[in-house]
C-alpha cells in the first residue's frame, strides 16, 4: 500500500520521493485542504476506500494511513 502511496503524492502533488516516509504527516509535506481532499477522491478511484480527508488523512501519518487503508482492502470494507 505503501508504494501506491508514493507514487499519488510523487506523480501528482510533486512531493520528493525522499520527503515520504512513515512519520511524514500531509502537514509536513506541505498539503493544503484541497491538496489533501483530492488525495483522498484518488485513493478512492484507484483502491474504492472512502477516507475522511479532515480527520484521517489531515493530521495522521503516513504509516497510520497505509494501516487504514490496508486493513480496509484486506477486510473488504464497503466501497
Amino acid at each position: 500500500m505503501h508504494p501506491k502511496i508514493t507514487e499519488v503524492l510523487s506523480e501528482t502533488f510533486k512531493v520528493p520521493a525522499v520527503e515520504i516516509h512513515p512519520e511524514a504527516t500531509m502537514d509536513s509535506l506541505e498539503m493544503d485542504s484541497l491538496a489533501v481532499a483530492e488525495f483522498a477522491v484518488i485513493i478512492k478511484e484507484k483502491l474504492g476506500v472512502d477516507t475522511d480527508a479532515e480527520t484521517l488523512l489531515k493530521g495522521a501519518t503516513l504509516a497510520e494511513i497505509t494501516a487504514f487503508l490496508d486493513q480496509a482492502t484486506a477486510v473488504g470494507a464497503p466501497r
